[in-house]
């Protein structure tokens, strides 16, 4: 059987799916919006178990559960696996991530990788490998696929709605071992350009984390195929408190080169003027639904107003299409 027919859901499944997939909208709503933590935790049991139970059905890969909009669900671009990621709502201080990577099949049937987050147990995020097991949380919003010496490598960019106070921003690149199972960091992130005399290690992630009410830039510009994020300062000049980190107007970013993400001081020399900070989009809207469109259109605007005025001595920078971020 090849690739294209072993992907195709009969009509039979599909109508199976869309049931599972009604049920399971009930328990992803309950999981951030139930009244108790119990019905919350149980809630997410409910869906863990169902959403597996709906993943068995044969071709289950080619169902995009778009009605789950609590859910993040990024497709490779090879198409080759998609990663779920969502968020569980423990107390009013704290969220717990959630996830899974599901894996094409020559038969359709399932292979799927559950993730389990152990941020709260390292206080060193960004300085190892990690396995499923282990993993850093983040709800995925953007993957970029990279090749070097004929390897895949698919760079995920995530939001973690990390304390009262503050939210986090990661990037990391998995990869798949020879067992194809995942792994999750490596030595990806250089400042090996950087014009700073003190040189900084390889990173294995990398993160922001900034005031709760910020809005931040931190996004994939595939016009400039580079990874751009805001510049943050303490607004309160206490650079140890990163709960009152907000934009500057720079831009740093990372581009691709040589099997790395190297670091770019500043993207551009343009600023944002004094008070031009918006309301952050958040990635949940006030019915608990990820509101990850919202958090990209913004990131797209500050990115289409900084393109406009390149660094001197750089290529003319095309003006990015208003399109709507995927």
């Amino acid at each position: 059987m090849n690739t294209s027919q072993a992907q195709h859901l009969t009509t039979a499944d599909k109508k199976i799916l869309t049931r599972k997939e009604d049920s399971l909208k009930t328990f992803a709503d309950s999981m951030i919006n139930g009244q108790t933590p119990a019905t919350r935790l149980r809630s997410d049991s409910n869906f863990i178990r169902m959403l597996v139970r709906g993943l068995l059905v044969k071709n289950s890969l080619s169902y995009p559960f778009e009605s789950l909009q609590t859910i993040s669900k990024l497709y490779a671009p090879d198409s080759s696996f998609r990663i779920f990621s969502w968020q569980l709502k423990k107390d009013e201080y704290m969220f717990l991530q959630k996830g899974a990577i599901q894996i094409k099949t020559a038969d359709g049937s399932l292979k799927l990788f559950p993730l389990f987050d152990g941020s709260m147990f390292t206080n060193k995020p960004l300085d190892s490998v990690r396995t499923n097991k282990n993993w850093i949380g983040a709800i995925y919003y953007k993957m970029i696929q990279k090749t070097y010496d004929s390897k895949n490598y698919y760079t995920l960019l995530g939001f973690d709605d990390y304390t009262v106070s503050s939210n986090r921003k990661w990037m990391e690149v998995l990869t798949f071992n020879d067992k194809g199972e995942p792994v999750f960091g490596g030595p990806f992130i250089s400042f090996k350009e950087d014009t700073t005399t003190v040189k900084k290690p390889n990173l294995y992630r990398f993160n922001i984390e900034y005031k709760k009410e910020a809005s931040t830039t931190f996004n994939y510009n595939p016009e400039l195929d580079m990874i751009i994020y805001d510049h943050l300062i303490s607004e309160t000049e206490e650079p140890d408190r990163k709960e009152t980190y907000i934009p500057d107007g720079d831009f740093e970013g990372f581009k691709w080169k040589d099997g790395q993400w190297v670091h770019v001081d500043k993207v551009f020399d343009f600023k944002l003027k004094e008070g031009e900070f918006p309301v952050e989009k958040t990635l949940l809207d006030d019915m608990g639904n990820i509101d990850e469109n919202k958090l990209l259109e913004q990131s797209k605007k500050n990115e289409e107003k900084s393109l406009k005025t390149p660094v001197p001595g750089s290529q003319k920078l095309p003006v990015k299409k208003k399109t709507s971020p995927k």
